[in-house]
């Protein structure tokens, strides 16, 4: 019960976040009657028939104002962080020849013989 009322509570507070001139339009005709009678700037003068349109207006402007603000907090909440770093630089020592220096290698003698390999190991015969 208290997940269901968490997640309904956290969508109607994105809703009304993102939707504030609608419930501004909403207020303005479900009040239209008390808006005319009491909080129209023109209610003395019927011939203009503003109907409280001049009311809306304004909390419309009012709204968007609101949403303006809303935003420039949050760009203002917005931390850019920039790193500047050089260049990685990878390089290798050259290589040092040593000269003067002579190294003989004996010639490589194949010295290991076996009877096995040369009893199993023979040669195709051709059968002509």
């Amino acid at each position: 019960m208290f997940r269901q009322a968490t997640i309904f509570l956290l969508i109607l507070t994105t809703l009304t976040a993102n939707c504030s001139r609608f419930f501004v339009i909403a207020g303005f005709e479900l009040n239209k009657k008390y808006i005319v009678s009491n909080l129209c700037e023109n209610r003395n003068r019927p011939y203009l028939h503003c109907n409280g349109k001049c009311y809306f207006m304004k909390k419309i402007r009012q709204s968007e104002e609101n949403e303006k603000k809303e935003a420039a907090k949050d760009n203002l909440n917005r931390l850019e962080v920039s790193f500047f770093y050089e260049t990685f630089k990878l390089s290798f020592p050259e290589p040092v020849l040593l000269t003067g220096i002579e190294q003989y290698f004996p010639v490589y003698t194949y010295q290991y013989t076996s009877r096995y390999l040369s009893t199993i190991f023979r040669p195709p015969k051709q059968a002509a």
